[in-house]
């Protein structure tokens, strides 16, 4: 990779931990790579001898920082080979805990987006069944009709402000990220001091954003979503099907706008959420990926093989799922075959997750061979029966599979993966569709120069701000227009209004950090496991902390070294 080749270039011209021991000669005191040292600071590229001094001002400071950002651009330009691009494999498995295969003994699943990957051709039914019913049961406008499904338009792990109808991307430290804020609100929208008028489906300028949060962009704890996504006024939108519900909620609220009708958030939000509840509860879904599984279930033989291998390799399965035995049923017939349950050693429906892991009170029951609910007393969970309903402790009980040795996967962070490694202390792995889709967009060469020329502006930015005069500020000015302009091109190559779901323009998203707190693995489908041995132990990369990266991109462009090196750097390529 391009930052390997920094590091090996740097570690030829800084010594061990960067600082102290011979390094490259500087042309001034005050090293051209960093700018000169604030008062009483003494750089540790420094030399210590006395070259020539660096130019003081004027026009002459501003060729020379121009000298500078020149000197940058060849130096990314020579980083990059084309060859740079496609290194990251996106049926790849990612590791955020170390966790070994060889000590797993028993694999869990859930059903839905996870041993079952459904295609993105469900989720405009799912709009439209939703849409319909709002008009025919809850008696909304016939007009909304007209709306179709925009798959472009948001991405997984938004926040949803019912209280001032803001759909909004938030970051690891509860910043709204500005840009990203779309009023979907039914009128003026008031702050302590301003009135902000509606905007349907357009995004808020970020002053109002702002103001409409008392002069921050900040979201305090007792306001985000809580521990399963939903605070008192703010939800967020966790799940895969609840991209058709936020395209709904768009649509609708853009009617009522264009059309002047008066409506309340908080009741048109609860509506909306329940009428694609409806769609799940009615059976609706069901019915659609029934009559054509061929068209709405992918990598069903990838699934097959994945239950195979485990099994053959003599490890335990069970499946618990919210979803009923007759459609669960038809699906795994679908990618398994008949005898899919002689795979499983426990099969758990209807689950009710996720308080089938924190409610002690829901017993099992057991289903005939028809469907049909028994009443026997379960002492034992059975090989090839069906199970209903159910708790977590029981199951623990009458299993014993405890901690580490289990490892269950499932896509929803909160509903399938959270209780079970925090309080359970199971292995979690979670499935995450849009992964393979961000990672061919990493992978391209536009993305990758764009962001490697974007750091390397940010460190110039950074070190280069010690020049204050007003020709410097000029130039200065000039950078942080162009870096901003870079931060908006990476952004929309993944989606235009909200970017990437695992990034903000420089942190992790909320639903990344939440990604990373709950699960030891994550990958793009269950196929995955298909590239590894069963007994394979992934090591989550050492990625650095802040003060333990003095290699990077931003910092080696602009840091303690200089740049008459880069005719030696060749040997990169």
């Amino acid at each position: 990779m391009a930052g390997a080749g920094l590091r090996a270039v740097a570690r030829r011209w800084l010594p061990c931990g960067g600082h102290g021991g011979p390094r490259a000669a500087s042309s001034s005191p005050s090293c051209p790579g960093c700018g000169p040292p604030g008062p009483g600071v003494q750089c540790p590229g420094a030399p210590r001898f006395a070259p020539a001094p660096a130019p003081t001002g004027g026009a002459e400071l501003g060729a020379h920082l121009w000298a500078r950002y020149q000197d940058m651009r060849k130096l990314v330009h020579d980083l990059l080979p084309p060859e740079v691009c496609s290194l990251l494999n996106p049926a790849a498995i990612y590791a955020n805990n170390e966790i070994s295969l060889r000590d797993v003994e028993v694999y869990g699943f859930d059903y839905d987006y996870t041993l079952a990957q459904y295609a993105d051709a469900l989720h405009p039914e799912i709009f439209t069944a939703a849409r319909d019913i709002l008009i025919e049961h809850y008696k909304y406008p016939e007009g909304i009709r007209k709306y179709d499904y925009n798959p472009s338009f948001a991405i997984r792990g938004l926040h949803y402000d019912i209280q001032k109808s803001l759909l909004m991307k938030i970051d690891a430290f509860h910043y709204v990220q500005l840009g990203t804020a779309y009023s979907l609100g039914s009128g003026p929208l008031w702050t302590d001091e301003v009135c902000v008028p509606p905007r349907g489906l357009q995004p808020v300028p970020d002053e109002e954003v702002i103001d409409l949060y008392g002069g921050t962009q900040h979201i305090p704890l007792y306001q985000m979503s809580g521990f399963y996504g939903k605070g008192p006024s703010i939800k967020q939108f966790m799940d895969i099907f609840s991209l058709p519900e936020m395209a709904l909620l768009s649509c609708v609220v853009d009617y009522f706008l264009g059309h002047g009708l008066e409506f309340d958030q908080a009741h048109l939000y609860k509506d909306v959420t329940d009428a694609i509840r409806d769609v799940h509860v009615k059976g609706l879904m069901y019915q659609w990926i029934e009559r054509d599984m061929e068209k709405y279930i992918l990598r069903g033989d990838e699934t097959f093989a994945v239950l195979s291998r485990l099994v053959a390799h003599g490890k335990q399965l069970f499946l618990i799922t919210n979803s009923p035995f007759s459609f669960v049923d038809k699906g795994m017939r679908h990618m398994v075959g008949p005898d899919w349950r002689q795979l499983f050693d426990v099969v758990i429906v209807q689950a009710d997750k996720p308080s089938f892991f924190t409610d002690r009170r829901k017993p099992f029951r057991k289903l005939d061979e028809k469907g049909s609910l028994q009443w026997d007393r379960i002492t034992s969970l059975e090989k090839g029966k069906i199970y209903r309903q159910g708790n977590l402790f029981d199951f623990l009980r009458l299993t014993e599979w405890r901690g580490p040795r289990v490892l269950y996967f499932g896509d929803h962070l909160y509903s399938d993966l959270a209780d079970l490694m925090l309080r359970h202390g199971w292995r979690t792995g979670a499935i995450i569709p849009e992964l393979e889709r961000e990672i061919r967009i990493i992978n391209t060469e536009q993305y990758m120069h764009s962001l490697t020329w974007q750091q390397a502006l940010t460190g110039l930015l950074e070190r280069m701000q010690t020049y204050q005069d007003a020709e410097s500020r000029q130039v200065l000015a000039a950078w942080m227009k162009e870096r901003q302009e870079l931060r908006c091109i990476t952004k929309a190559l993944f989606n235009a209004q909200f970017g990437s779901i695992f990034r903000t323009f420089h942190n992790p998203t909320y639903f990344s950090r939440r990604l990373v707190r709950f699960s030891d693995l994550y990958m793009a489908s269950l196929s995955c496991l298909l590239n590894y041995r069963v007994d394979f132990t992934f090591y989550p990369r050492r990625t650095p902390l802040q003060h333990e990266a003095p290699l990077w991109m931003d910092q080696l462009c602009t840091g303690c070294m200089k740049t008459p090196f880069l005719g030696d750097m060749a040997h990169i390529r």
